[in-house]
């Protein structure tokens, strides 16, 4: 029941834009949330605050990353590694390099 009644609540019909409630329901997207638009009983699109949207892109970022780490990780060999030393002796880094590069900051 609790997902109809939402369904009911966030749904507009895109015939109040066209009697000049958009400011109304902008106020109400930015109050309650996301509101399906719908035109000839059909779902056109989605009204969402750019906050909203940009929580969503980041954790479709976020799901997008997790599943490469995963995909990378299943098929991981340890044998293939190399060692810093190996890399600073090909690249020719030295320890005086990373002393200039300063402190390195994570996400």
């Amino acid at each position: 029941m609790n997902s109809i009644r939402g369904a009911i609540e966030n749904t507009i019909s895109i015939s109040l834009f066209n009697r000049g409630l958009a400011g109304k329901i902008f106020e109400d997207v930015r109050r309650c949330g996301a509101k399906v638009v719908m035109k000839n009983n059909t779902a056109e699109c989605v009204l969402m605050s750019p906050e909203e949207y940009l929580r969503l892109m980041d954790e479709v970022n976020d799901a997008r990353l997790l599943a490469m780490a995963t995909e990378r990780m299943a098929h991981f060999d340890a044998g293939t590694l190399i060692s810093q030393e190996e890399v600073d002796q090909e690249f020719g880094f030295t320890a005086a390099d990373y002393e200039k590069s300063g402190e390195v900051e994570f996400e």
